[in-house]
């Protein structure tokens, strides 16, 4: 620990990290001591409830005071210095209290969902290792700390999303999953590289803080400044357009959204935790996080792309049969809201509305599991060939499960943005702060707050459907089969009290003292920024008020027409149905036309890499096996064929000069007149 950190904030700064760890711990625990054993889900359980009370502490002492920045040399490449450490502030602290308080409902649920499947342990250890990435994110200090725990909170969905990987459908939904976030990963490590070469800096604080480098040059002019000047717009587009593919990815914004609707193969349990407050979250928090690098053009391209999420979603919410699916692109919508109020500068409402959301979609998904799962019961009690998350089979199942019921209709009516939930207050900020926005915008800009109002109203159409359906008139199966025999309940207090929890945190008493005003709440007060939108206007009165009675009118419309029959229907034909039945035929594109294209291109490069560059390789190869024997042959009989000529010669040239010398004294004389005579002659012939 850092000496010279106040005790105060040592004590605070190690609390986090315990809570941080404790998760990793139980993961430890769960996968390499306990195997197959179900203690398992009360080691992870324990956890996250030692998690929550250390982050409720670190929340307390840090919310709305001060600062807490701790951080020392990680390693050193060059003369650049790496520093690692923990941030602690608004963000970080909300986020850290509010992924534990929705994790530990759904692991004491889970407790119980989950008990009769085999891999019980397995569960219990990813879902471990997914809090701690989570929880490790919000913390970090630096880029290099938070891309990492970037990457391992995707890997952690990965292993949960396909947790039933003997599925083909779960097999295919966690690879879709993982790709299309790597696309994110490769933007968002883009623009840390770019910030880095640009500030010579990864720490958060140093860049975004509110003496940051980019906050402080932002502030002024909207163009980055560096040390050396004015830093080229063009890196300052590219760094921006990284983070929006991060954003995109993880918090499943157009057009890399089509990832999410099919992670809800994984457990019913996982879908509650992913869509709440962990994974889907992170790509908000990380607009939070890096909020002040975005000049005006780049805010207006969030809010375009974020609003035009929203009503994308929820149009297609309205067709759909599957429960979970229904849910997840309600989430969608739900992030394109939060992403689209970044874009307007409602920055304090936007993250509001992302812990008003963890809520009761926590809430929603684990009423879907309950009811998915007395489904099942019915279809193999029935042996009936059913699918148990299809709404057209349900109905009536408010008197059988009447906890799960009345959770349904709080969440519900959160969702919709009710008065008296914390719906209301969150999303009410903001609407009124993008029509607030709007005022100063021309053209095609205007039309953002009033589609974002048109899909509030389509919200409330669909989240009636679901529950209308689900829960009102006569059960479906039943009325088709009274014989079959039906065994329904809400179960036991593992079910029963997250969704009590749940339920009345959707209220607006844990958020306001005011259940009407949104400026009254304490969150949306802890991130106020300087451009806060006063009540000075119609809007502040007129937008709540038109929400609230049109979104009943719908809801009325929905119960006459799934309910009672009797006065109007809409169609089910047409191409309006169809575009949003099949999902405006964006994943069907991207299967057809981009997938195919790349399974075309990696063929054509399969067979001109087999057909030419192996085939030339395979060429190249003989032709130097050919060159090869060929110096081998020019090795073999001319080089050591000419050196073994010349060590014959001189051998034979020793083995001559050799016999001249054998002792003997008439052999020297005989030899000395030769050479005398011959000389003599020599002589006589040359003159």
């Amino acid at each position: 620990m850092n000496p010279n950190l106040p005790y105060n904030n040592a004590q605070t700064v190690t609390l986090a990290i315990i809570a941080v760890v404790l998760p990793f711990a139980a993961f430890v625990v769960n996968f390499l001591l306990l195997g197959k054993s179900k203690a398992a889900g009360w080691v992870s359980t324990l956890a996250i409830v030692a998690s929550t009370v250390l982050a409720a502490n670190v929340f307390f002492k840090v919310w709305g005071s001060h600062t807490i920045h701790l951080q020392q040399v990680w390693f050193t490449i060059g003369a650049t210095k790496v520093q690692a450490g923990i941030l602690l502030n608004n963000l970080s602290v909300m986020l850290l209290l509010l992924v534990p308080v929705i994790a530990l409902p759904v692991h004491i649920y889970s407790t119980a969902y989950m008990k009769d499947d085999e891999g019980y342990s397995r569960y219990f250890s990813y879902l471990s290792l997914f809090c701690f990435s989570m929880l490790a994110l919000v913390v970090a200090d630096n880029l290099i700390m938070l891309y990492a725990f970037w990457e391992l909170v995707g890997f952690s969905s990965y292993l949960l999303i396909g947790f039933w990987f003997t599925r083909q459908s779960a097999v295919i939904a966690n690879k879709k999953a993982f790709i299309m976030n790597r696309i994110g990963d490769i933007g968002l490590l883009s623009a840390i590289i770019i910030l880095f070469t640009q500030f010579g800096t990864f720490d958060l604080e140093a860049l975004f803080g509110p003496k940051g480098l980019i906050a402080l040059s932002n502030i002024t002019n909207g163009q980055w400044v560096s040390a050396s000047g004015s830093i080229p717009a063009v890196w300052q587009y590219v760094a921006f357009g990284g983070i929006f593919l991060a954003v995109a990815a993880k918090s499943a914004q157009f057009p890399l959204h089509t990832w999410l609707p099919d992670a809800m193969e994984g457990p019913t349990s996982v879908s509650a935790l992913i869509h709440a407050a962990t994974m889907v979250a992170a790509g908000v928090f990380l607009l939070g996080r890096v909020y002040p690098m975005f000049n005006d053009a780049e805010l207006t391209v969030l809010a375009v792309v974020g609003c035009f999420t929203a009503f994308m979603a929820a149009t297609i919410a309205l067709t759909q049969n599957d429960l979970k699916r229904i849910l997840a692109y309600s989430t969608i919508s739900q992030l394109g809201f939060m992403v689209m109020a970044m874009g307007v500068g409602a920055y304090s409402s936007s993250l509001f509305h992302l812990a008003t959301h963890a809520f009761f979609k926590c809430l929603l998904f684990l009423v879907a599991g309950i009811v998915i799962h007395q489904m099942k019961h019915i279809k193999d009690d029935n042996h009936l060939d059913i699918d148990p998350q299809n709404i057209l089979h349900m109905g009536g199942l408010r008197k059988k499960l009447p906890v799960t019921f009345i959770a349904a209709l709080i969440g519900g009516l959160a969702l919709v943005g009710f008065p008296l939930t914390s719906g209301y207050l969150s999303k009410d900020g903001i609407l009124i702060q993008a029509f607030d926005w709007s005022d100063n915008r021309a053209g095609i800009l205007k039309l953002i707050p009033y589609v974002a109002l048109f899909t509030s109203w389509l919200t409330a159409f669909y989240v009636a459907r679901l529950i209308v359906k689900v829960f009102f008139g006569e059960f479906r199966l039943q009325k088709m089969n009274p014989h079959i025999h039906i065994h329904l309940g809400d179960g036991g207090w593992q079910y029963k009290v997250p969704l009590v929890f749940l339920a009345l945190c959707c209220l607006f008493p844990l958020f306001s003292y005011s259940p009407v005003f949104y400026e009254d709440a304490w969150l949306y007060k802890g991130f106020l920024q300087a451009n806060f939108f006063a009540r000075e206007n119609l809007y502040h009165v007129l937008i709540p008020v038109t929400v609230v009675i049109l979104s009943v009118v719908v809801i009325y419309g929905a119960y006459v027409v799934y309910v009672k029959r009797n006065s109007w229907s809409f169609p089910q034909t047409g191409f309006l149905y169809r575009l949003s039945y099949h999902e405006w035929y964006i994943d069907k594109f991207y299967n057809r036309v981009i997938v195919a294209f790349i399974l075309w291109l990696s063929k054509a490069l399969y067979w001109f890499d087999k057909n030419i560059i192996d085939r030339f390789v395979n060429e190249l190869e003989q032709v130097s096996r050919n060159i090869a024997g060929l110096a081998a042959w020019c090795d073999k009989y001319i080089v050591d064929g000419f050196l073994h000529l010349i060590a014959n010669l001189v051998a034979a040239i020793g083995n001559f000069a050799r016999r001249f010398q054998s002792g003997k004294i008439q052999y020297y004389l005989f030899s000395m007149l030769l050479v005398l005579i011959a000389v003599f002659i020599f002589k006589l012939i040359w003159t």
